[in-house]
């Protein structure tokens, strides 16, 4: 083994040649705590930090790759998992009141006398799938459906009520006036679409949502 003066000394060169402290703990066999109390006051040119940051930059973006990748990886089984449930969960008629009552309890407003059927939601894609739901598992009058859509000044009204449109399969004629969010302009949501509030006005339909979610619940 090396004396460690010599040691030490050829860790002061390798260090003022641009070497990070992983690199010369490496090669020269020692613990890179060790390093770092040899070299902690040796002083670098400029040409030898741009090395090391370069190496530092490196190695970051190895880990944030190999991270990228380890992660990707377990969303690809999560994902296969899902399908893998979803496979063998039959498509009736009973399945989708449940769901649909489900997310009302979630994300509806449960009123006291339980009249109507208020969900509002920002995200077209929950909206379309409670509404998908309700009309698969409940016989619903398509003209009790009213549309209100919660809009900033920044929005284009027009667009985004046809979108709403589109998304619940609801015609314009039965969306009401949208309701105008203050907004200073400043703040603006990339991609917000506004919130849609569906309401269905039906006594019946509406207690037999609430109560599937409450005998799922107390079951």
């Amino acid at each position: 083994m090396k004396p460690k003066p010599i040691e030490k000394q050829q860790a002061i060169v390798l260090r003022k040649q641009g070497h990070s402290l992983q690199e010369v703990s490496i090669k020269l066999g020692i613990s890179k705590g060790t390093a770092s109390l040899w070299l902690r006051r040796t002083p670098l040119s400029v040409s030898a930090k741009e090395r090391i940051q370069k190496k530092r930059d490196e190695g970051s973006q190895k880990s944030r790759v190999t991270l990228n990748n380890r992660t990707n990886e377990r969303l690809t089984e999560a994902f296969g998992f899902a399908q893998k449930i979803l496979k063998n969960i039959s498509d009736t008629a009973d399945n989708s009141r449940l769901y649909c009552a489900l997310l009302y309890w979630c994300e509806g407003e449960k009123s006291k006398n339980d009249k109507s059927l208020f969900f509002t939601n920002s995200d077209p894609l929950l909206v379309k799938s409670f509404l998908k739901h309700l009309r698969k598992g409940f016989e619903i009058d398509e003209t009790k459906f009213r549309i209100c859509v919660h809009l900033h000044s920044y929005h284009d009204a027009k667009k985004q009520l046809f979108l709403w449109s589109q998304v619940t399969a609801v015609p314009l004629t039965q969306f009401i006036k949208p309701y105008q969010k203050l907004n200073s302009g400043k703040n603006k949501k990339v991609g917000y679409a506004g919130c849609a509030s569906v309401r269905y006005h039906d006594v019946r339909i509406a207690r037999q949502v609430q109560a599937v979610a409450r005998a799922f619940l107390n079951k």
